[in-house]
């Protein structure tokens, strides 16, 4: 049995951020990653400036950017033919999102964090329930290496993205708030010459998101609810035909989608907990609040959640007074953000994606777009709440 002021489950970005800060201040810390590494495909790789501003708060950014990355200042939209510009970030502080794989970002976080003699990172370490006893949480039952282990802490922190173990444990009510589309990702190489920028790309019945990952795109076929089985039975070559009627400038590279397995779902959720905590435990991130791959901001708010729950909670775990009222407090700063997000994420599937993916006749550029291009001022709503959040944290804690 191991003893600790914080069990984190989970080694994602809210999880080893979170776990980082606390550290630093000197809490107690054991992180738990059912992972032998951190090397995913197609996991959330995109850096926005909130993130980057945290970094720079923490000394850390100029190392940070040393890590291989790729810079997107513009998101665009094309309809058929037109493009429409939907969000710019140059004229922010930090005027870029850094495209960095997520198991760069994390590594970096754990490297940083094993510096603190309270930071202990466990892989190949599974929850598997909550221990409770008078009514409180007050550890967890895990697998680690293959062998049973509890870890007994003042407080359980949930960090373990939307299939969350400890979610499910709490019992606590979710909001299922629903999302009409899914996802296929997938990857193709970009060459020379080919736009530096996040593209849209709309036609009657489709939708594919490109992200520039430097030498190769990654993209996000968007496909109705439920419809991943009828794209499978259509086939490889009805893929490469449709991306290829999106895309022209692609056909000369559809051959690298050898087989429909080179395409991964994510089935796409939107959800969140009514209540975020209960005696002894608090889910951050995902395991609180599913969000869309909407404007790619999910690992943002997941670090901003980390931010502000350490910033509530590093004084009172370092001095073993953490209450309630504590974990609460971690909800209400946070419980903002979280619903203005989801709901502007819910506005475009609903009135932008959605339309398109059911259209049979004639493209038409939803109105919703169409005003970004008549009034340009209006882009910098969209690139605000991507790069920044509705509510950036700061960091408060104090390196011990």
């Amino acid at each position: 049995m191991m003893k600790t002021q914080c069990c984190i489950v989970g080694g994602g970005p809210a999880g080893m951020m979170l776990g980082f800060l606390l550290a630093r201040s000197g809490v107690k810390v054991v992180v738990l990653e059912k992972h032998g590494d951190f090397l995913r495909d197609f996991r959330g790789d995109t850096v926005h400036p909130s993130t980057l501003t945290v970094m720079h708060e923490l000394g850390l950014l100029d190392d940070f950017l040393k890590l291989p990355h790729h810079k997107i200042s513009r998101f665009a939209g094309y309809f058929g033919n037109e493009r429409i510009e939907i969000a710019d970030l140059t004229h922010l502080p930090v005027p870029y999102i850094a495209m960095m794989p997520q198991w760069d970002f994390l590594d970096f976080l754990a490297g940083h964090g094993k510096a603190y003699a309270g930071f202990i990172l466990l892989m190949h370490a599974e929850a598997q329930g909550l221990i409770e006893e008078g009514g409180k949480v007050v550890g967890v039952r895990a697998t680690v290496d293959g062998r049973a282990e509890e870890i007994r802490a003042d407080l359980v922190v949930g960090a373990d993205g939307r299939h969350s173990t400890v979610r499910e444990a709490t019992g606590l009510k979710v909001l299922d708030i629903g999302a009409p589309i899914d996802v296929l990702w997938f990857r193709l190489s970009r060459k020379p010459g080919d736009p530096s920028e996040v593209m849209g790309r709309f036609d009657v019945g489709s939708f594919l998101v490109m992200l520039d990952r430097g030498d190769y795109w990654q993209c996000a076929y968007v496909i109705p609810k439920g419809g991943a089985d009828k794209v499978r039975a259509a086939g490889i070559e009805a893929m490469r035909a449709t991306i290829g009627r999106l895309v022209p400038a692609l056909a000369d590279r559809l051959g690298e989608l050898g087989a429909m397995d080179d395409l991964k779902l994510l089935t796409v959720g939107v959800d969140r907990l009514e209540t975020w905590w209960k005696p002894g435990v608090l889910c951050i991130g995902d395991a609180a609040h599913t969000m869309s791959p909407v404007g790619g901001v999910g690992i943002n708010i997941a670090i901003q959640d980390a931010v502000a729950a350490a910033n509530i909670l590093a004084v009172p775990l370092r001095e073993g007074r953490a209450t309630d009222a504590d974990l609460a407090a971690v909800q209400k700063r946070r419980l903002f953000p979280a619903r203005a997000t989801q709901a502007a994420q819910v506005v475009v599937q609903d009135r932008v994606i959605a339309p398109t993916l059911s259209s049979g006749g004639t493209l038409k550029v939803p109105f919703i777009v169409r005003l970004m291009q008549w009034l340009p001022f209006l882009r910098r709503v969209p690139a605000r709440v991507i790069a920044m959040g509705v509510r950036p944290e700061h960091v408060r804690t104090q390196a011990a």
